[in-house]
C-alpha cells in the first residue's frame, strides 16, 4: 500500500494471482487379446481400479467386444503406476494382457 501525498488518499495495488491449472489427466485402458481369461481381467479391474464386480464385468465385456475399455482417469504419475502394476501382475500370471495410458 502507498499513500498519495498530494491528496492523502490511500492507493492499493492488486497483485494478480497466477492461474493454477489442474494436472493433465490420462485414461488407463485395457486392450483385448485372445488369451487372457475374462475372470482374470475382472479380478485385475477390481484389484487395481477399485471397481465392484458388476462394474468390472462391464468393463471387461467392453474390452472383449470393442477391443479396449476404460478403467479410470488419473494424473500422469498415478496412471503410469497403475499401468505398470497391471502389466507386472499379468506377466507374473503368464498372461499377455496389455494396459496403456492415453492423454485425456
Amino acid at each position: 500500500m502507498a499513500t498519495n501525498s498530494d491528496n492523502g488518499t490511500l492507493l492499493v495495488r492488486k497483485e494478480k494471482k497466477a492461474a493454477i491449472k489442474p494436472p493433465p489427466m490420462y485414461h488407463v485402458v485395457l486392450l483385448n487379446d485372445d488369451y487372457t481369461p475374462m475372470e482374470f481381467v475382472v479380478a485385475i479391474i477390481q484389484e487395481y481400479f477399485n471397481k465392484d464386480r458388476e462394474t468390472a464385468t462391464q468393463i471387461m465385456l467392453k474390452v472383449h467386444r470393442d477391443g479396449k475399455g476404460l478403467c479410470g482417469v488419473y494424473p500422469k504419475d498415478i496412471a503410469s503406476t497403475k499401468v505398470e502394476l497391471v502389466l507386472t501382475h499379468a506377466r507374473k500370471a503368464g498372461h499377455p494382457l496389455q494396459c496403456v495410458m492415453e492423454e485425456a
